[in-house]
């Protein structure tokens, strides 16, 4: 993996931060987006590049705009001489998700379409782009996030539940039509995973706490549990699967469906 290239959305804190200090651990360049925090994204930029030697370059993106993916890619063409990997991991909570967080009855649809937007059309977008660089390339690997809130209940999650199944549906068609190109494209689906993100829940303490207790291993999942499962969909251990959803929580969801 020396040498590559990953594109990743959303790395400033969490998982996705997890994300690229573990490929560049492994001697990846990384191009990655930020939302707000640009002081954030220079330091872990710098920090990236003074500790693994690779380059590290950061972009603004608001992935309530997702068509402006395409313009962070020219930018990206700027910087770096190729992409091999994609990673759409970048997520909205708080304001944005309002009508979209809650119980059923109380869902509105612009709710649900900002989370739409930003799971499954954020997604769509940046890896199409990926993929017209990829096959430069002689191809490539591509993830999206995903949540295992698609097939358990979690309270308040049918806004992202529901668009999480999309996006693993999304995930298995581009599969499907760009393995003649030799790009993987593949899903990690996470249980709930300790970050900001999941601290904004009106109700985190009891999900944490719920989690523990479902999980065999006891504890809840970290960013870093996430980030290993997607170095090793990128890499060449992982060549031969493609269209696929990756569980990785800590057998929380066979636990919860019994």
């Amino acid at each position: 993996m020396q040498g590559k290239t990953l594109v990743i959305s959303g790395a400033t804190k969490g998982i996705g931060k997890a994300i690229a200090y573990k490929f560049a651990q492994n001697g990846v360049n990384i191009a990655f987006t930020y939302n707000s925090n640009e002081e954030e994204a220079k330091k872990i930029a710098q920090d990236l590049e003074e500790k693994y030697k690779v380059k590290a370059k950061y972009y603004a993106l608001n992935i309530l705009e997702p068509e402006t993916f395409k313009d962070v890619f020219k930018l990206i063409d700027e910087d770096f001489e190729r992409v091999d990997y994609f990673i759409s991991n970048a997520m909205i909570y708080g304001r944005p998700v309002v009508g979209g967080y809650g119980k059923y009855m109380r869902l509105k649809p612009r709710g649900m379409n900002n989370i739409y937007n930003a799971t499954v059309n954020a997604f769509l977008v940046g890896s199409q782009e990926a993929a017209k660089r990829m096959e430069k390339v002689g191809g490539g690997a591509m993830i999206s996030m995903s949540s295992t809130g698609n097939i358990v209940y979690i309270d308040n999650y049918t806004g992202h539940g529901t668009n999480k199944a999309a996006v693993e549906a999304t995930v298995r068609y581009a599969a499907t039509e760009l393995g003649e190109k030799n790009i993987r494209v593949n899903a990690v689906s996470g249980g709930p995973i300790d970050t900001d993100a999941l601290k904004a829940f009106t109700n985190y303490e009891e999900v944490k706490q719920k989690t523990a207790d479902l999980s065999p291993l006891g504890r809840m999942g970290q960013p870093e549990d996430i980030a290993g499962a997607c170095l090793f969909l990128c890499s060449d251990d992982a060549s031969w699967i493609t269209g696929q959803t990756l569980i990785v929580d800590g057998g929380t969801s066979f636990q919860a469906s019994c």
